[in-house]
This record gives structure tokens, sequence and C-alpha cells, in this order.
């Protein structure tokens, strides 16, 4: 009583199916995917540096600013 047979669950795969629509259910798989991809992505990231805290993504690239000032003069139509 317990356990469901492989026939219960064909059903309830079935009905799913019918609700939801395959289409539907192909773009939540896609998007639970890059989910979870991304997820791991960002811990194997993490694990470089071991002073970052958890679930902060560090940038180990050195960017220079630079001041650059633009003078526009401005005029008005007549």
């Amino acid at each position: 009583m317990g356990s469901f047979s492989i026939w219960h669950w064909l059903i309830v795969l079935l009905i799913v199916v019918m609700i939801f629509g395959t289409k539907k259910l192909r773009n939540i798989g896609g998007d639970l995917g890059s989910a979870v991809k991304e997820f791991k992505e960002g811990m194997k990231d993490n694990e470089g540096d071991p002073d970052a805290p958890a679930g902060q993504v560090t940038n180990n690239t050195t960017t220079t600013a630079r001041e650059e000032t633009i003078d526009v003069e401005a005029t008005e139509k007549s």
C-alpha cells in the first residue's frame, strides 16, 4: 500500500503531461538544468578563494579607472 506500481506512475505522468503540455515541461526542465549548471559554476569559482564568504563570487581581474572629462556645450533651439 505504501509504494506505487509502474502503472500508477504512468497514469500520474500522463495526467501531468495533459495538464501542462510537453512544451511547458521541456521549458521547466531546461530552466532547472541551467540553474543547476550556474550553481555548480558559482561553487567552482568560489573554491579558488578560501577567504571569500559563502555565496559571494569574486572577480580576480584588476581594472584601472581613468578619469575622462567631456565638455559639452548646450545650446537652446529657438
